[in-house]
Formats: structure tokens, C-alpha cells, sequence
């Protein structure tokens, strides 16, 4: 049985049919995988669609980028110099928190891993290797780590309130001004006399569908403040 392999026009390959169905597989698998990291995992504790965008496009450009250049000679270099730009990547003005950060060097390693792998390498090894990340992320997510504690950093006009004495009072106005049912412990940063204003990290045990909103609350009060 005659089986064609590829297609090709004036000297140009057109289509490689056995390497196209590996990309369809590679990444299909790839796909599969993050969908279930950060769409199931991670969205479900978060409700972070920012980042659910961020990780899947970013997931689908490395694996695409890795794949295609699966021929340059530096594939290791190559992976190793994505983390190193991907690790310093910062969004507006804010830094990553670190359970983001962590999760994006997760997708792209990942990622890096379904499209680099050797063709040597069995099937059956890459499928553990992807499910194993799946079942010790599981674990952290859902089983060990059932309270995360989370910090805001939140700029305060009562400045008042962060006299010795007065703790609960302004825990209390932020928990009503935030949302946020319970605040940990408030730690009290840069002041300015001038136009009485302060800086606050709050902490507190995020709760599901929390997070997003939180973050909208304190980047109107910054935005509010640069207008100033």
C-alpha cells in the first residue's frame, strides 16, 4: 500500500503528513493539559480570567515556538533563555504574585517538555510525565494547601487609624471597604503627611470568586491616586 508522506511544490515542502499528525497529537496533549492546570485547577480557586488568558496563549506560543525550532541545535539553551524571560516578565506595574508565577513557569515548562520531547522518548513516558504534574499540583491545590494566605498592597487615606490602639478599627473599616470577610494582620508601609495618605499589605485567606474583585477594588484606589 502506497502511502504518501508529503507534498511538495517547486522544491517546497507544503506538508510533512507524518510530522503535521505529530504536532496535532503534541499539542492536543499540551492543550488537554493546561486546560486542566489552569482551567480546572487554577481558575477554580481564583476566578482570575486575566490569567487563564495569559496562560493559554502564552502555553500554545512556546510549545509552537519549541516545536518548530525542534531542529536548532540549542533546544536546551532555548528553553532554559524562555524561563529566564518569562521570569522577569512584569504586567502594568506589579510584579506577579507568586502562585501566578509559579503557575507560568509551570505552563511553560510543560510546554517545553510535550514539544521538545526526543522522538526516542516513549508515548507512555510522556503521558506519566504529564500526569504526574497534574496529580502533585492536584494535591497542593486541592488536598495540602486548602488556605492560601494572600497580600494586598492598598494605599490609605485614615491614616489615622494606624496609631497603636486603634488596630481594630482599622481592620475594620478595611474588611467593610474591601469586602474581604476577614484581614489577618495589616502591616503599615510608606506614609506621607503631606496629603495623608499611607500604604497598607493587608493579609487574609483568599475565598473563592474573591481574588478578582479585591484587585479591581485596589487598582481604582492607586489609579484614583496617580490621577492625583
Amino acid at each position: 500500500m502506497l502511502m504518501l508522506n508529503s507534498i511538495s511544490f517547486a522544491g517546497i515542502e507544503i506538508i510533512d503528513v507524518p510530522a503535521f499528525f505529530q504536532l496535532l497529537f503534541r499539542f492536543g496533549l499540551n492543550l488537554v493539559v493546561i486546560l486542566i492546570l489552569v482551567r480546572w485547577l487554577y481558575y477554580s480557586n481564583t476566578k482570575r480570567k486575566d490569567y487563564l488568558f495569559t496562560y493559554i496563549l502564552i502555553s500554545s506560543l512556546v510549545f509552537l515556538l519549541c516545536f518548530l525550532l525542534e531542529s536548532v541545535s540549542l533546544q536546551i539553551g532555548f528553553a532554559l533563555g524562555l524561563f529566564a524571560i518569562f521570569g522577569i516578565i512584569r504586567y502594568r506595574t506589579n510584579a506577579i504574585p507568586i502562585k501566578e508565577m509559579t503557575y507560568l513557569f509551570l505552563i511553560i515548562g510543560i510546554s517545553v517538555i510535550n514539544a521538545l520531547t526526543s522522538t526516542n522518548t516513549s508515548l507512555t513516558n510522556l503521558l506519566f510525565s504529564n500526569l504526574i504534574i497534574i496529580v502533585i499540583t492536584f494535591g497542593l491545590e486541592k488536598i495540602w494547601l486548602l488556605k492560601h494566605e494572600s497580600s494586598k498592597i492598598i494605599v490609605y487615606e485614615k491614616i489615622e487609624l494606624i496609631k497603636d490602639g486603634r488596630q481594630k478599627e482599622l481592620i475594620g473599616d478595611l474588611q467593610e471597604r474591601t469586602g474581604i470577610e476577614k484581614i489577618n494582620r495589616v502591616e503599615v508601609g510608606k506614609i506621607n503627611f503631606l496629603r495623608d495618605i499611607c500604604e497598607l499589605t493587608i493579609y487574609y485567606y483568599e475565598v473563592k470568586g474573591l481574588g478578582s474583585n479585591v484587585n479591581g477594588i485596589i487598582e481604582n484606589e492607586k489609579d484614583d491616586d496617580d490621577d492625583d
